[in-house]
């Protein structure tokens, strides 16, 4: 090989190229980043299957709690890193049914539901039907929906609800009535699921602007009471946004009644 050393303006010409090849080989593999969250909600989703089977409701409700935890990961790296695809949406969604439809209708039955027999399996079902549904509304709707609201409950909201449940009172339940009282949990957070009540994503929320002093005091009581009653305070939380749709919409019928009425 010649030892000749290349032209300095050829070296100036090829450097812009090298750079462009670095970029696009870096952005293929960010690409990767978001991918692997999202294959790790499908693996908690899994395990949280198996956990239910094998009669750990507690361990099963944690997984699905941290499945959506990686899912709100995995956007939001999509989107810092530029890597955001139609392919990634599509295989988001069928890790969303896994780890938040089946997952927690598996876990709902075998821990609550099971002495129904026929009527908890079809309960159980239902959700899984209702929130295959919302994911598929939700893919349609991205485009046109106003970002700061979600149409009907978000189905992780669903699944966080129904595991927050579950770890309040991780033995199985033997109450009839209980029994009955989460019967009817199921199968309300499945109709609010493919309902029309808007639930707010706090998506718009800026976390950059000045907030009330009151607000710091109100943050450590959160943390005290997370640290108190952990399992409580999230059925607790859980619960409330699970109400705030239809309180908001039953508060907004009010209020055009009474606008109404004083004209």
């Amino acid at each position: 090989m010649s030892d000749t050393p290349l032209d300095p303006e050829a070296t100036e010409v090829l450097r812009p190229r090298r750079r462009r090849l670095s970029r696009e080989r870096l952005s293929r593999g960010l690409f990767v980043l978001p991918t692997l969250f999202t294959v790790g909600n499908l693996f908690c989703g899994y395990l949280s299957l198996w956990s239910s089977i094998n009669g750990t409701f507690e361990r099963a409700a944690l997984l699905i709690i941290l499945a959506a935890i990686l899912d709100m990961l995995d956007g939001r790296i999509a989107r810092l890193t530029n890597s955001a695809s139609e392919f990634g949406e599509e295989y988001d969604s069928l890790a969303d049914l896994v780890s938040f439809g089946v997952a927690p209708a598996i876990l709902v039955y075998s821990w609550g539901l099971a002495d129904f027999h026929r009527l908890g399996l079809a309960v159980s079902f239902f959700f899984v039907v209702c929130g295959s549904m919302r994911l598929a509304r939700f893919n349609i709707q991205t485009k046109i929906a106003d970002k700061k609201y979600f149409v009907g409950l978000p189905i992780p909201a669903a699944a966080g609800t129904v595991c927050t449940l579950v770890l309040a009172t991780p033995e199985p339940l033997v109450d009839r009535v209980w029994m009955t009282g989460v019967l009817i949990v199921t199968f309300l957070l499945s109709y609010l699921m493919i309902s029309t009540i808007k639930y707010r994503s706090f998506k718009d929320l800026d976390l950059r602007r000045r907030r009330p002093l009151w607000v710091l005091p109100a943050i450590a009581l959160f943390f005290m009471a997370i640290a108190y009653r952990a399992y409580p305070t999230l059925l607790a939380l859980a619960a409330l946004f699970a109400v705030s749709g239809p309180i908001a919409k039953i508060w907004g019928f009010v209020r055009r009644r009474r606008k109404t009425v004083e004209r």
